[in-house]
């Protein structure tokens, strides 16, 4: 079986959007993709013959075992790239992701090893994304919310936002809300103070920034 750039974007998306409590069917493959109903179609057709996909009768799509090892490789060499990109280049971390979609597929076994080696394990990307995708549940069990769930005012620390959006990056990396960045959240998530400039924020931004509390409140 060959496992072509195609099919590991494909498996891609599907542990992505799982892991973000969406319902994987064709049309958020589509969305996620941006490719249409025929494409996902066809492409989902071929997993499921290589047995790298389920589909259920209602048309929930899910990972094998297999289809989840390729995609945990995948997905790990992508964070490897970000990492080498940002540590090593010093590449803008708003630009990294939509590198390492295109330099994730040319990586060889030796030189994921390498990279390793150079980088050492567990460290966040720049994102605050770690190798293995986090679920929201795990988030929250660490203690982390998403900026609009944050309901009374209180000093927090970004820890985490989501990177498959260039123009919510470059929007962020403009108000300087980035992973590790201290913040004073002031109303709902709506509101921030970032290094003495106050920035409000879109409702459906704050839905992709997550931030770790603490607990001392700061006034309103």
């Amino acid at each position: 079986m060959k496992i072509t750039i195609s099919k590991e974007n494909y498996l891609k998306a599907i542990a992505e959007a799982e892991a973000q409590g969406e319902p994987v069917i064709a049309a958020t493959l589509a969305r996620w993709l941006h490719v249409s109903a025929p494409a996902v179609t066809m492409a989902t057709r071929r997993l499921k013959r290589d047995k790298l996909i389920h589909v259920d009768e209602h048309g929930h799509i899910a990972l094998t075992g297999e289809g989840r090892g390729i995609a945990d490789r995948v997905l790990r060499r992508h964070h490897l790239i970000e990492r080498m990109l940002v540590e090593l280049f010093g590449m803008d971390w708003f630009k990294v992701h939509d590198e390492a979609e295109r330099l994730e597929h040319a990586v060889s076994e030796d030189f994921e090893r390498l990279l390793v080696k150079k980088l050492g394990e567990g460290k966040a990307c720049a994102h605050g994304n770690e190798s293995e995708i986090a679920s929201p549940e795990s988030m929250r069990e660490r203690g982390w919310q998403r900026l609009d769930e944050v309901r009374v005012p209180c000093e927090a620390t970004v820890v985490s936002v989501y990177e498959r959006d260039r123009e919510l990056l470059e929007y962020l990396d403009g108000v300087a809300v980035q992973p590790g960045a201290r913040v004073e959240v002031k109303a709902n998530g709506a509101e921030l103070r970032v290094a003495g400039r106050l920035v409000r924020l879109d409702p459906a931004v704050a839905r992709k920034i997550w931030v770790r509390p603490e607990r001392r409140a700061v006034p309103a």
